[in-house]
């Protein structure tokens, strides 16, 4: 290949990456947990999953559900419901796994229900009130509030649903589910 056709088909490779971010721009993933609707940045979200076994891991908080194997990778899992402090619910055939990439970690979010992608343009995103409780609980992960036609949806600040201690937490029972595989 000539360098001239190889530095066109990087350039049109990385065009094509741009045109993918444009696309996503202002496209959030919305999920129910409880009576609210929140949502994600589409960009976060890898895919969506059926529910399926969860290895338990000891000693963790109780809204890391365990770890998941994903096409022969090991993720951690985290219950949004028991994360924003509510009360938990029975896993049913509309519960599902939502996989995102939170600071460089895949990560599985059990959500109640998938909603839909919906786009919200900047002009309609809200900070968050900061009166009564909005600094404890579910708030604390709100980044902003999306008004979409008649409704808001609450979006999530996928980089503070997870904390430090918690990745490192789950990274380290990865490394000792896959030696003892």
């Amino acid at each position: 290949m000539s360098e001239t056709s190889e530095l066109k088909g990087r350039t049109e490779e990385g065009q094509t990456a741009a045109n993918e971010r444009d696309a996503q721009k202002g496209k959030y993933m919305t999920f129910k947990s409880g009576n609210e609707y929140y949502g994600l940045k589409i960009q976060y979200v890898k895919e969506i999953i059926q529910f399926q076994a969860i290895t338990a891991i000891p000693e963790t908080e109780n809204y890391i559900k365990g770890l998941i194997n994903l096409r022969g990778k090991v993720i951690p899992v985290i219950d949004v419901r028991l994360r924003f402090k509510q009360e938990p619910i029975e896993y049913d055939d509309r519960t599902c796994i939502m996989v995102v990439n939170v600071k460089a970690t895949t990560v599985g979010l059990i959500v109640e229900k998938i909603a839909e992608v919906v786009e919200i343009k900047e002009e309609n995103i809200l900070p968050p009130p900061s009166i009564g409780r909005m600094e404890k609980g579910q708030n604390k992960y709100v980044y902003g509030i999306g008004k979409v036609g008649d409704s808001v949806k609450l979006l999530l600040d996928p980089d503070k649903l997870l904390n430090d201690e918690d990745l490192s937490a789950a990274e380290q029972s990865d490394d000792v589910l896959l030696e003892e595989e």
